[in-house]
């Protein structure tokens, strides 16, 4: 059988999805299940990692049965995933020690602080590129080794593994035999230095992590193994692995350094690749891993909003004055303008550019003439903003002008947040026709590792504008607009804090 096809496993925040790509870049099929985050305490998020591999396994084997393709026409399987969350598990009996800490968990505030008034936050910014936050993955797997006796009973027995989801689901699928991460998922454990490419021995040393527990490194286009050939029939290649958004910035064909995307998702990511350098930064950004290829390693600036499409769902979900997420567009657009009401969605604290875990949600400018639409035109402007703030962040560090702004992820296709983007940036935004980029870039880092295709250059062939997307608004409206929201985010600034 001729091996044509390459399946991405997509393991997100809110649900696990399987998506099937031909070599031509063009999806054949897709399954999804979703997996809603736990809430124990006010700031803490989970997940169950059984209920991860069970979904992410299901809409894989489901995806093959009901295309038709046997395993011995794929390729290579890709993984993409949610970063920076933690899995900590028994490498006897593959039990997780405890529900996997999320990614929003904030759980480690205090920690954080504590290592900020040791004076920890030049050498981690200097070796990792990252800031001291509850975010990344080291703190979270501190916290577990302070509060879950089985785990350092384990470290001591020499039977505790960690892993980000990417570890964890490699892990499973090749039943156990590796355990391995990429460059891309290991630059955002706070962990990791990304000019030496290792586990930094101080950093580890600090937060009193044991190196026993932390997976090999590996290129994102590598092969890491096969499949046990129990699961699908037959062992299929996995050559692929990188988090969600460095997957997205590759499946968005942004191989060239001052290319940038953003990825409306749970959260919004805005990455530029900055090629070989990795710049360090002065105005809250990250500087990160975007990817390992081909023997060189390729570094991006990245600003990460917290909350994006997770507030529309608080709007259906909680407030439930929508049914469904494309209700907002027409909301939107059924009102002049946001009536003088703006929305900080800082339900887990403030990203970049800010980094303020006490921050919290906030509305502002509300009166008597306030409707339902008002509010869901101000959740998706507030979307816009963040990414106005985290861009014109990157532009003064990168010193590049930004010609135009590359999306995907679901909000994308809300027609209103794309103008609405274009308008606050005062740049285009190309929306691509494949909205599957996260998947794409896995994908494509797999087909590379494999052979499927030779080079970038005939990836970047393959992607395609859906829809342009230019500004129409007039500066004195976009500043004036942009100047309210810096009001609003300063109300909402340390509001948790004792």
């Amino acid at each position: 059988m001729v091996r044509e096809y390459v399946l991405a496993l997509d393991q997100g925040t809110t649900s696990s999805r399987a998506i099937l790509f031909d070599r031509w870049g063009r999806v054949v099929g897709q399954r999804h299940q979703e997996i809603p985050p736990i809430y124990p305490r006010p700031g803490w998020v989970e997940h169950d990692p059984e209920a991860i591999w069970e979904s992410q396994i299901r809409v894989a084997r489901r995806l093959l049965a009901e295309t038709g393709i046997a395993p011995d026409r794929v390729a290579a399987i890709g993984v993409t995933n949610q970063r920076e969350t933690v899995i900590l598990w028994d490498r006897e009996t593959g039990r997780p020690v405890c529900p996997a800490i999320v990614w929003q968990c904030r759980r480690t505030a205090d920690l954080c602080d504590a290592l900020k008034a040791a004076g920890w936050e030049e050498t981690v910014r200097a070796r990792t590129g990252l800031v001291i936050d509850p975010y990344f993955s080291g703190t979270k797997v501190r916290w577990v080794l302070d509060h879950v006796p089985e785990a350092r009973d384990l470290v001591r027995r020499g039977r505790l593994l960690f892993g980000t989801v990417d570890t964890w689901l490699i892990w499973r699928l090749t039943g156990g035999r590796v355990h391995a991460t990429d460059y891309s998922n290991a630059s955002r454990t706070m962990l990791f230095n990304i000019r030496d490419l290792t586990w930094d021995p101080e950093i580890l040393a600090g937060l009193e992590i044991p190196g026993t527990i932390l997976p090999e490194v590996r290129p994102s286009s590598y092969l890491y193994g096969e499949t046990d050939p129990d699961l699908f029939g037959a062992p299929i290649p996995i050559a692929g692995c990188a988090g969600d958004q460095q997957a997205a910035l590759f499946g968005q064909a942004c191989f060239r350094a001052g290319e940038a995307k953003v990825t409306y998702g749970t959260g919004a990511f805005v990455l530029m690749n900055t090629g070989e350098r990795a710049v360090p930064s002065r105005a809250g950004l990250l500087t990160t891993v975007a990817w390992g290829l081909g023997g060189q390693v390729t570094y991006a600036l990245e600003g990460s909003v917290f909350i994006a499409g997770a507030a529309v769902q608080w709007l259906r979900d909680e407030l439930q004055i929508i049914r469904t997420a494309a209700e907002t567009e027409e909301l939107a657009r059924s009102v002049p303008d946001n009536g003088g009401v703006y929305f900080v969605p800082a339900f887990v604290g403030l990203g970049a550019p800010i980094w303020d875990p006490y921050a919290r949600g906030t509305v502002v400018g509300l009166t008597r003439g306030t409707s339902r639409a008002h509010l869901a035109r101000a959740v998706l402007e507030a979307i816009g903003y963040q990414v106005r703030d985290v861009l014109e962040a990157m532009q003064r560090e990168t010193g590049l002008p930004l010609p135009v702004l590359k999306v995907d992820g679901g909000a994308a296709a809300n027609g209103f947040l794309a103008q609405f983007q274009a308008d606050i940036l005062g740049v285009p935004v190309e929306r691509p026709a494949t909205v599957e980029t996260t998947a794409l870039g896995a994908v494509y880092l797999a087909g590379l590792a494999v052979g499927l295709w030779q080079d970038v250059e005939e990836l970047r062939r393959q992607w395609r504008c859906d829809r342009r997307f230019e500004p129409a608004m007039a500066e004195e409206p976009r500043s004036r607009l942009y100047g309210q929201w810096r009001r609003a985010v300063e109300r909402a600034r340390r509001w948790a804090a004792e």
